[in-house]
């Protein structure tokens, strides 16, 4: 995952960063508040940021608030102001947390995982527990796929993590490697093969179970997706 840490203090960004790494996020710096607008717009899978509130160009409440109508990313707010006051307005400009400087770093990644898991909870617990794709009904819970038709299609754990990851996010298109670091939660230089390997059994068995009904369209040279309604 990425990580954008913004300050106009280039040694803070480093510490951070080197934490980060450490801690096996990538960093991703900006050093005024246009250039996090800019990051964020154009840097795929960035999912947290940590944002200094004194910034030149946009200040990091700037920041917040713009990024708040557009999206919902995560957000960290680094501040030297230590009234209540003042964290109460990071966090009702959108802020999810903030921590005190000077701050120990440990303390930043502790709340970086802190809320990088509340968020994947939070999004769990709105993924559906049942879906409905093309004809297929595939259930979260019990890990079951049937045909509209009532017809059980036997999938293995990981045939179905695919599966239902396609199937939880219509028309968008996922890149073997995306498949690969979240169902298998792991990365691997052999991903591209291993997952068209398990794409190729789970057709065979959608194309048996529907009679032919391809639910899983190949983009060539970009990855694989589900067509939504």
């Amino acid at each position: 995952m990425k990580i954008l840490v913004a300050d106009d203090d280039k040694e803070i960004v480093e510490l951070i960063s080197i934490y980060l790494h450490n801690e096996g996020y990538e960093a991703v710096k900006a050093y005024d508040g246009k250039e996090v607008l800019l990051k964020v717009r154009t840097t795929p899978d960035i999912g947290l940021l940590i944002l200094d509130i004194m910034m030149p160009e946009l200040d990091g409440m700037q920041v917040v608030k713009t990024l708040r109508k557009e999206s919902q990313i995560p957000i960290i707010m680094l501040t030297a102001k230590t009234t209540d006051m003042d964290k109460i307005k990071g966090l009702v400009a959108g802020a999810d947390d903030y921590v005190t400087k000077p701050f120990n770093p440990l303390e930043v990644m502790a709340r970086v995982k802190s809320l990088l898991r509340r968020t994947q909870m939070s999004h769990a617990s709105q993924q559906p527990d049942v879906l409905e794709v093309s004809s297929l009904i595939i259930n979260r819970d019990s890990h079951e796929v049937k045909t509209i038709e009532g017809v059980d299609i036997q999938l293995t754990a990981l045939e179905f993590g695919i599966l239902y990851l396609l199937a939880s996010h219509p028309n968008r298109v996922f890149s073997a490697d995306e498949i690969f670091e979240r169902v298998w939660k792991q990365e691997s230089v052999v991903s591209a093969k291993t997952v068209m390997v398990h794409v190729s059994h789970l057709r065979d068995k959608i194309e048996e179970a529907t009679g032919g009904e391809k639910v899983i369209q190949t983009v060539w040279g970009v990855g694989y997706k589900i067509d939504g309604k």
